[in-house]
């Protein structure tokens, strides 16, 4: 999962480098977890995360796409 949302913060509008720091801190700081719940609950919100990060990319895309061909936008 960290990974996938390192492979993510690429292009982030606030830069890798504090993308990954943050994403560091926030998977560090769950590291020692035991047990089964809080991991689900954890993978859960890095689920929700990615998704956040995926539509942040669309809607970006959805705007540069509609500022080149809508006239006035």
């Amino acid at each position: 999962m960290e990974a996938e949302l390192l492979y993510m913060g690429r292009e982030y509008p606030a830069g890798y480098d504090f993308f990954r720091s943050r994403l560091h801190k926030a998977f560090s700081a769950n590291a020692g977890l035991r047990d089964e719940e809080a991991i689900r609950k954890g993978l859960e919100k890095a689920e929700f995360v990615k998704k956040e990060i995926e539509a942040m990319y669309y809607l970006r895309r959805y705007r540069t796409l509609r500022k080149r061909y809508v006239p006035g936008a």
